[in-house]
């Protein structure tokens, strides 16, 4: 009897025990005990509508543009969202918990996916470890997303260069269940970054399910100017300056020569610089051949003018038949010169070496007179091409500059849909 009245006595206790703590956890009413609360439930998959599909709002977008490869025509970019949803399951009485919002760990809850569509590489990552809930089961959320976009960016007018080059944002959809989004604004957060400036980025939406970002990019013109257009027309401008050299020595084509080498040194050094081929060619590489055209056009002119100016024409086996005839002459010249300094000659004979004597003055003479209408001719020819070649180089260059900065060269950026 005794241990009867024992178990009943612990049974009662028990049951005083059990209905005490549920009276004191049903009167918590705390932020932990309503976050406990939400977290119990256990809400890890997406809502399920009678439609079978979610309805989630980006209100604003942060764009920062982290690189610009012109090489590869990549556009690195980070992306800073704010998601609000509404999971009814999550609602709360305002009247038992007194409050309008409340932090959960985000872990514990559904949260929808967004990704960059045309990115070759992208992560998503969560802002913040914890989201807020309000009362009537709306969530709102931060993520972060950093893509690598491959992007056809017209490149044509390098280093004029600006173009716009598209970022798809998308989430998760299918036809029936799944989710659909609408995006608010988006604002540019640090447009400046190297070489390229962002001027803008502006949300496009061709249809109800597909949105990007347009972002306009912009080059600065100063630094590549200042390393690839500028070299080239200065070492052009050097060529043009050194015309006036003399042709009859040979300080004019060895510096032709070293300005030829220096240029094609100076375009090895910067093949890593110059920008990648797509859609539109870069005009600056064209440009870069056409100087290179010139300086060796001109070294060539000027080595040929040389010789013209040394033996009056280009025919090599003529004029060294005329050298080596020349040369026989001299010799001849001087064995008679030896035998009129040890033969006594009587008055015919030296009437005759007189009149031997005087030839070879002559011949000095017009050879004298032949040398310096070569180099006339040489030098007229080579005035003539100097003005022909200033004339060029400063239209070309004029041209180049125009064509640059004024042409535009479209591009099809959504090709991919």
């Amino acid at each position: 009897m005794q241990a009867q009245d024992g178990r009943a006595l612990w049974r009662a206790a028990l049951l005083w025990t059990l209905l005490c703590g549920g009276g004191a956890s049903d009167n918590c009413t705390s932020r932990r005990c309503l976050a406990n609360d939400l977290v119990n439930r256990k809400l890890i998959t997406q809502p399920q509508s009678e439609d079978c599909s979610e309805y989630i709002y980006v209100s604003s977008i942060e764009y920062q543009t982290i690189k610009v490869d012109t090489k590869n025509l990549r556009l690195g970019c980070r992306l800073q969202a704010t998601i609000e949803w509404t999971d009814y399951d999550l609602y709360w009485d305002p009247s038992v918990y007194p409050y309008e919002e409340v932090i959960l760990p985000v872990s514990k809850v559904w949260t929808p996916d967004i990704f960059v569509t045309n990115g070759i590489s992208s992560s998503t990552q969560n802002r913040f470890r914890d989201l807020i809930v309000f009362s009537n089961g709306t969530l709102r959320h931060r993520v972060v997303m950093a893509a690598e976009v491959n992007c056809e960016f017209n490149l044509f007018n390098y280093p004029f260069a600006e173009d716009g080059c598209p970022v798809v944002i998308q989430t998760w959809s299918s036809q029936g269940c799944g989710t659909f989004m609408e995006i608010g604004e988006v604002e540019v957060y640090d447009g400046s970054h190297g070489d390229w400036e962002t001027l803008g980025a502006y949300l496009e939406s061709p249809s109800d399910e597909q949105f990007y970002i347009l972002v306009i990019l912009k080059l600065r013109q100063q630094n590549p100017f200042i390393t690839l257009m500028l070299p080239s027309i200065l070492l052009i401008l050097a060529d043009m300056v050194s015309f006036a050299l003399p042709l009859d020595c040979g300080e004019r084509n060895s510096f032709k020569v070293t300005l030829v080498l220096s240029f094609t040194m100076f375009l090895l050094i910067l093949n890593d610089q110059l920008p990648g081929d797509s859609e539109c060619t870069p005009v600056i590489k064209n440009h870069f051949c056409v100087c290179l055209v010139l300086l060796v056009v001109s070294m060539l002119v000027s080595m040929v003018l040389t010789r013209v100016a040394k033996d009056g024409g280009l025919i090599f086996c003529c004029s060294s038949g005329r050298a080596k005839a020349g040369d026989g002459q001299r010799r001849a010249d001087q064995d008679d010169k030896a035998d009129v300094s040890v033969i006594r000659l009587d008055n015919s004979e030296e009437q005759q070496m007189h009149r031997r004597l005087m030839d070879f003055l002559d011949a000095i003479k017009a050879k004298e007179a032949e040398c310096e209408r070569n180099k006339a001719l040489a030098d007229r020819i080579d005035k003539t091409f100097f003005w022909f070649y200033f004339i060029l180089g400063t239209l070309y260059f004029c041209a180049m500059i125009v064509v640059m900065v004024k042409y535009k060269c479209e591009v099809d950026h959504l090709d991919f849909w």
